[in-house]
């Protein structure tokens, strides 16, 4: 199924504007989800709207939106309030500042987006914005589910990649971590030495690809097997031994690993070479 733009406006830079749709760049229907039931009967619970002044319930269209700005005291906004706010980024994504695609620290960003142009007439100006901006990321705002995020967008594949980024006050100083607090100041250069090596023996390029949510998979078989009427027997996890020893630890990780690899290479080699097909033989 096609993917659908849940926001649509224009990617502005100087004077210069694009129509542009914007598209989740995840889908969360990948991750199960399970219902809320009632243990006795297995019914699916029903969340209900309550008052407990009028003690009844309350249906969604006799529900508003209310801000307590003091004890028990509520100020009401409604829609008309909420379209009254008409700041630029309702329509408009005006990068306002460019840095190199590197530069932001990734604990900011929050969620990606893609970027598409908004008809034909927007392909050839999105082509030319996304050619220019390669190697850098513009930095502006858009207004998403009722609030104004600070934004990333940079070029990706054929389009470009936005992410909402998270404000320096949301960001959690390292400091508050007790545990963070009492770091050794050094640290022995052997034992450093040796990690490096252990590190670099699993260096290599990442393909993310390869990789699988065995706990999702896991999950599916549980409940694959609750339907067939089948019982599946948890597998025991061995816990990690303690690390008594740091460079002896570090030692046998490498002689574990440098094992490994000769068995691998000799396993490779006891394999029988393809036979070259003959002239003129048929395949």
């Amino acid at each position: 199924m096609p993917a659908r733009p849940t926001w649509k406006g224009y990617l502005k830079i100087s004077l210069v504007n694009i129509p542009i749709k914007v598209f989740p760049a995840t889908d969360a229907g990948a991750t199960l989800s399970f219902n809320q039931l009632h243990g006795e009967c297995q019914t699916r619970i029903q969340q209900k709207r309550w008052c407990p002044h009028c003690e009844r319930e309350v249906p969604n269209t006799d529900i508003v939106k209310g801000y307590e700005f003091e004890k028990g005291r509520y100020v009401i906004v409604d829609e008309e309030d909420v379209e009254k706010v008409r700041v630029e980024s309702t329509r408009v994504i005006n990068l306002e500042k460019f840095t190199d695609d590197t530069a932001i620290d990734p604990i900011y960003l929050e969620r990606p987006y893609y970027l598409a142009p908004d008809g034909p007439v927007a392909r050839e100006a999105f082509a030319v914005i996304r050619e220019g901006m390669k190697g850098k990321a513009g930095i502006g705002k858009v207004a998403l589910y009722g609030r104004e995020y600070l934004v990333k967008v940079q070029p990706r594949e054929q389009g470009l990649v936005m992410y909402t980024l998270r404000h320096a006050s949301e960001i959690r100083s390292m400091k508050a971590i007790d545990e963070l607090t009492d770091m050794p100041a050094t640290v022995k250069p052997e034992e450093v030495k040796l990690a490096r090596q252990v590190i670099g023996t699993f260096e290599g390029d990442v393909d993310f690809q390869s990789y699988r949510d065995d706990y999702q998979v896991g999950l599916r078989e549980i409940i694959d097997a609750k339907i067939e009427g089948r019982e599946i027997v948890a597998q025991e996890i061995e816990a990690p031994p303690k690390v008594v020893n740091l460079m002896d630890a570090l030692r046998k990780s490498l002689d574990t690993i440098s094992s490994t690899k000769k068995k691998s290479a000799a396993a490779v080699a006891r394999m029988p070479a393809p036979q070259k097909k003959r002239a003129g033989a048929r395949g």
